[in-house]
């Protein structure tokens, strides 16, 4: 994870970047804040100051960056994780190994940007990033398919780019997950009119977020049921497993490591989702290595008033996640019992969360609504990782601050496997014609709704969040495959061992010893948490912070 900066201005002086915006960045990327100025001379002049900082998680030491290329001046600001170049696994530094790819197409195509372009689609993996490539005075940036990083615009006398807004945000907007942008910078002296050319990251208008092309099949006849022998089922363990395996081997040693050994954190609500993930990372991390299971709970007044006669322990204690995630912590320590688990239980009283109201409303921007707010407010304090800590082997809880600067998140499988009341509404609507509509609205929605404010939100604590099911590999089967193959909706009742919605993965968790965590229902985090509708029950998730 890495805080990057672009500003594109006019004045010989520079950009500088305000003490507030510089802090944002550096809570992104404490392990080094570096910045390049550079001016393009043609028949117009513009002055570039790019900025990046590091969070240290790829290779065997820091690359500071931002990365250059002294031969040609050309500049990278890389925020992100590049699993595979062109298919290939990625060894040592991504960012380094990407800007070599790109010099390489920049000066085998004499600057000509379609080669250049080529390159950045070959990556895989989440990112954002901005690269100047100067002799052919070109700036191009862009976040991946998904949108699983964040990167902002905003325009006016300078031209701005930049993972996190300048506080007090106003003026930005998020760059769409729909391709890769360029600008010719030597066709102007102005900011003002900088035009931006977006280029598609795929050509095929048929592919959905540029991954594939959703099977939009229905069932010519009634469907066999899914069980814990149907195929899908085991290619759904068989992606999982490629996914994670990406994401929690070869993490670095944290630097709080004496308090600790924990690398990797689940956001663990003890919903299906999540626990799945812990489920099936302590097959690939390293035995003795412990896990943390990060569960947070807040103090909702209007939920206190109701309770008068409880404490706060006791509310914390009574919120639908803390008492799933203690089940499902329990059933974990039941099928995987030599792995160190330690269940983190964060409690965020009241007065604490409208502490940091502000700040969140700074960081969500521009999401800007009260649902926006009670998601964010939930995943920033889980990823500040901050509460009570206890192993198994523990007596009792102690004050814990996570060293694991990778969170492992369960988002994206009620997208792609049918997860939400929407779904079984759509399908008792419209039957599969139905249901496949929506799935394919949500997953091509996920950059827009969730996953730039979802950054923005958990790298303010020097972590990154990784979503095992996003992976470009498991996307790509998950929508190709047909709709009954994933929830399974046409056969429901008495008879079935699991409710329809994401079965398939519900007969996976089944498979791996977790029938209690296979039957859990779907919850809402900011229902689950109790950080939705705090003062008021009328509130509406989608009134406007700021109207």
């Amino acid at each position: 994870m890495c805080g990057i900066h672009a500003a594109i201005s006019a004045d010989a002086g520079y950009h500088t970047l305000s003490p507030g915006l510089e802090q944002r960045l550096r809570n992104r990327g404490p392990d080094h804040l570096g910045a390049v100025k550079t001016q393009l001379q043609d028949a117009s002049s513009l002055y570039l100051t790019l900025t990046s900082t590091v969070l240290s998680l790829r290779g065997d030491h820091v690359a500071r960056q931002p990365l250059v290329d002294e031969d040609s001046g050309s500049v990278l600001c890389w925020n992100g994780e590049a699993w595979k170049l062109g298919g290939k696994p990625v060894e040592g530094n991504d960012g380094e190994a990407i800007l070599s790819m790109l010099i390489a197409a920049s000066s085998n195509s004499s600057g000509d940007r379609d080669s250049v372009l080529d390159a950045l689609r070959s990556i895989e993996g989440p990112f954002a990033f901005i690269f100047l490539d100067k002799k052919a005075k070109r700036l191009y940036y862009g976040r991946d398919r998904l949108g699983r990083r964040s990167l902002l615009l905003k325009r006016g006398e300078e031209f701005l780019l930049s993972s996190i807004a300048e506080a007090p945000a106003v003026g930005w907007a998020e760059v769409e997950a729909d391709g890769c942008y360029t600008i010719q910078l030597n066709e102007t002296s102005s900011p003002k009119d900088l035009m931006p050319v977006r280029h598609d990251w795929d050509q095929i208008e048929a592919l959905v977020s540029s991954i594939g092309v959703f099977n939009t099949s229905i069932p010519t006849a009634a469907t066999t049921p899914l069980s814990s022998q149907s195929l899908s089922v085991e290619q759904l363990r068989d992606h999982l497993t490629e996914s994670l395996q990406l994401r929690v081997l070869h993490v670095p040693m944290p630097p709080k490591a004496a308090s600790s050994d924990a690398r990797v954190a689940v956001l663990f609500s003890g919903g299906l989702d999540c626990t799945v993930l812990a489920r099936l990372a302590s097959d690939i991390i390293p035995a003795g290595q412990a896990i943390d299971l990060i569960n947070v709970a807040f103090e909702n007044p209007r939920i206190a008033a109701q309770n008068k006669t409880l404490s706060a322990t006791e509310l914390y204690e009574l919120c639908p996640d803390r008492m799933t995630g203690r089940k499902s912590f329990a059933e974990l320590l039941a099928v995987c019992p030599d792995r160190p688990w330690r269940f983190v239980t964060v409690n965020v009283p009241y007065e604490e969360t409208s502490a940091h109201r502000a700040e969140l409303i700074d960081l969500i921007y521009p999401h800007n609504t009260e649902m926006d707010l009670s998601i964010a407010c939930a995943l920033y304090f889980a990823a500040r990782g901050k509460g009570m800590g206890q192993l198994a082997s523990d007596l009792e809880a102690g004050p814990y601050d996570t060293t694991a600067r990778v969170l492992l998140s369960g988002l994206g499988a009620d997208e792609l496997f049918g997860g939400y009341v929407r779904h079984a509404t759509a399908y008792t609507r419209s039957g599969y014609t139905g249901l496949i509509d929506e799935l394919k609205l949500d997953v091509s929605r996920l950059g827009k709704r969730n996953l730039g404010r979802d950054d923005r939100v958990m790298s303010h604590w020097s972590r990154e969040v990784r979503f095992p099911y996003l992976d470009e590999s498991l996307v790509k089967w998950a929508i190709e495959l047909p709709a009954w193959e994933k929830c399974d909706f046409d056969n429901q009742g008495p008879d079935c061992d699991y409710d329809p919605e994401k079965r398939v993965l519900r007969l996976l968790a089944g498979k791996l010893g977790m029938r209690s965590v296979a039957a859990e229902k779907k919850r809402a985090i900011q229902f689950g948490a109790r950080t939705a509708k705090m003062e008021s029950g009328k509130v509406k998730g989608t009134t406007l912070l700021h109207p």
